[in-house]
C-alpha cells in the first residue's frame, strides 16, 4: 500500500495529532451509520454475500487490533483470543476463520459486546497513535491509513448489506427516510434500431481524442496496491456518455424484451438470466394497482434505503450486474468503457461540493441536472451516485507486486473472475475515493451499488 506523510510540513506532535484525528473520525462515522438499526437488525446475514452490521462493527476493529495493536505494541493483550478467529475475514496469514455464510449465527458475542471491544480497541489505539506505537512509527502510520480505508469500504458494505437485509422483509422498512427529490426531467438516450447497426444520438456523448494517456495513481497521498505502478496506455479514439443510465432508459430496454433476448448476452450472463429468472434489475418490482393487490399497472416500484418508492425515471438505475449492464450497453448499439478510458475521462471531471457521495446523507442516487442553454458540455456524475461498471477484467497493472505479509492478501488474490468498476458511490466518503481508484466484483453481483455509463468508438 502506498501511503505518503499526510503532514509532511508540521511537527511530529501535530502529525500525530492530525491522524488520531481522521481515527476517531472514521471509526465515529461506522458507529452512526449502525445508530438507528435495532440489535436485531444488526444481528441477521440475508446471504452468504453480505454480512451482518455486527460482525463489520467487529471486524473493522479486529484488523486495528490484529495489525496494529498486535504488531506494535508489545503489551498488548487481546480482548478475546477467540475474535482472532471469529472476525477474520479472509487472511490466511493469520489463521483460521470462521465461515462466511455462517456469521449471522454468531449470536454471540452480543452486539453491545462488540460495542464494547470497540471501545477497548479504540482506547488502546489512541495511546499507540500518540506516541507512534513506541517504534517504527513509519510502518505504523501506514497501517493505520489502510485501516482507516478499509474501514470506509466497510462502511459502504454496511449500507449494501442493510438494504438487502431489510429488502428480504415483507414489511419493506426503511434504513433511513430521505425528503423527496425534486422531479428533473433528464433527455433519454435516443436508441434506434440497433438491427440497422444505428447508434445512439451523438447528443449525448463527449468526445475523446485518445493517445498515450497515464493511468494508475500519481503518488500523492494513500492508495491500495492494485493502483500500481503507476504506467502509461494508448487509447483509440473514443466517446463516454454524459450521465450514467437512467431508470427510463433501462426500462425502454426491458419492454423491448431485453431479458428475453440471448442475442444480447454473454453466454454465461444468459445462462444467469434463466438459472434465476431474471427479468428486472434487483430491488424492482411491479407496483401493485390501487385497492386491488391482485393486479399490476404497467407502474414499476423500487425499494430503497427509504423503503419501497416508486419508480423515478431520471434516477440512475442501481444494482446491475456486469451481464446486465453489458447486455443494455449492446441492445443501445454501445458498449461499456474499459477502466483506461473512464480513468483518462475523469480527468475532465472535478470532484465538486454537490458530488452525491455519503456525507450529503442523500442514501440514494440522483438524477443529472439538467443542462442550461448554452452551457458548455460536462460529464456529469463520475463522482459518486453509481459505481460504475467498466468492460475491464480486475487484473494486475504491468510491474504490480503485492504487498509484503498478510496485508499482500488485500487485493491480489482476488484478481480472477471479477471486473472493475469505477468512480464511488452514494455510499463512498468523499475521503476515500479518487480517479484511480480499483473497485472489483464478480459480473453477477447485483447487490452492490453499481450502474453504467455508455461508451463508444469513433469511427475511423
Amino acid at each position: 500500500m502506498n501511503a505518503p506523510d499526510r503532514f509532511p510540513t508540521i511537527s511530529a506532535a501535530g502529525r500525530r495529532r492530525g491522524l488520531l484525528e481522521d481515527y476517531r473520525r472514521v471509526r465515529a462515522a461506522t458507529v452512526a451509520l449502525a445508530a438507528s438499526l435495532s440489535p436485531e437488525d444488526c444481528q441477521a446475514q440475508s446471504m452468504p454475500d453480505a454480512s451482518p452490521v455486527k460482525w463489520h462493527l467487529a471486524h473493522t476493529t479486529w484488523f486495528f487490533e490484529t495489525f496494529l495493536l498486535g504488531g506494535f505494541v508489545g503489551d498488548y493483550k487481546p480482548a478475546n483470543p477467540e475474535y482472532r478467529v471469529l472476525f477474520n475475514s479472509y487472511y490466511n496469514a493469520v489463521g483460521d476463520k470462521h465461515p462466511r455464510p455462517q456469521r449471522g449465527l454468531l449470536t454471540r458475542p452480543s452486539l453491545q459486546e462488540v460495542m464494547d471491544y470497540r471501545a477497548r480497541v479504540d482506547e488502546a489505539m489512541s495511546g499507540a497513535i500518540a506516541d507512534g506505537a513506541s517504534g517504527d512509527s513509519a510502518a505504523f502510520d501506514e497501517l493505520l491509513v489502510l485501516g482507516l480505508n478499509h474501514e470506509q469500504q466497510h462502511q459502504e458494505l454496511i449500507l449494501t448489506d442493510v438494504k438487502h437485509l431489510l429488502s428480504c422483509n415483507p414489511l419493506g422498512p426503511a434504513y433511513a427516510a430521505e425528503a423527496a427529490s425534486p422531479t428533473i426531467a433528464v433527455p433519454a438516450m435516443e436508441v434506434a434500431d440497433v438491427s440497422k447497426h444505428v447508434t445512439q444520438s451523438t447528443a449525448s456523448f463527449l468526445g475523446f481524442d485518445g493517445g498515450i494517456v497515464h493511468l494508475g495513481h500519481d503518488g500523492r497521498g494513500f492508495c491500495f496496491d492494485n493502483e500500481l505502478p503507476a504506467h502509461q496506455v494508448l487509447l483509440q479514439p473514443f466517446e463516454l456518455a454524459d450521465r450514467l443510465v437512467t431508470c427510463a432508459d433501462y426500462l425502454a430496454f426491458v419492454r423491448d424484451g431485453g431479458y428475453r433476448r440471448p442475442e444480447f448476452w454473454l453466454s454465461l450472463g444468459w445462462d444467469r438470466v434463466q438459472a434465476e429468472g431474471w427479468n428486472l434489475p434487483l430491488y424492482w418490482r411491479a407496483a401493485p394497482a390501487p385497492g386491488d393487490a391482485a393486479e399490476v399497472t404497467g407502474l414499476i416500484e423500487l425499494f430503497g434505503l427509504s423503503g419501497w418508492q416508486p419508480l423515478d425515471p431520471a434516477e440512475p438505475v442501481a444494482h446491475l450486474s456486469f451481464f446486465e449492464a453489458d447486455a443494455y450497453a449492446r441492445w443501445a448499439g454501445c458498449r461499456l468503457p474499459t477502466e483506461a478510458e473512464w480513468e483518462h475521462a475523469a480527468g475532465r471531471a472535478s470532484m465538486g461540493d454537490d458530488a452525491n457521495l455519503l456525507e450529503r446523507g442523500r442514501w440514494r442516487p440522483l438524477p443529472a441536472a439538467p443542462r442550461r442553454a448554452g452551457e458548455r458540455h460536462a460529464l456529469q456524475q463520475m463522482w459518486g451516485d453509481l459505481w460504475e461498471w467498466t468492460a475491464s477484467a480486475y487484473l494486475p497493472y504491468h510491474g504490480f507486486r503485492t504487498s509484503a505479509g498478510a496485508v499482500g492478501e488485500y487485493n491480489g488474490k482476488f484478481m480472477c473472475n471479477q471486473f472493475v468498476l469505477r468512480g464511488g458511490s452514494f455510499a463512498t466518503s468523499r475521503s476515500h475515493i479518487r480517479k484511480s481508484y480499483r473497485n472489483f466484483f464478480p459480473p453477477e453481483a447485483r447487490w452492490q451499488f453499481s450502474g453504467m455509463r455508455l461508451a463508444r468508438d469513433v469511427p475511423g
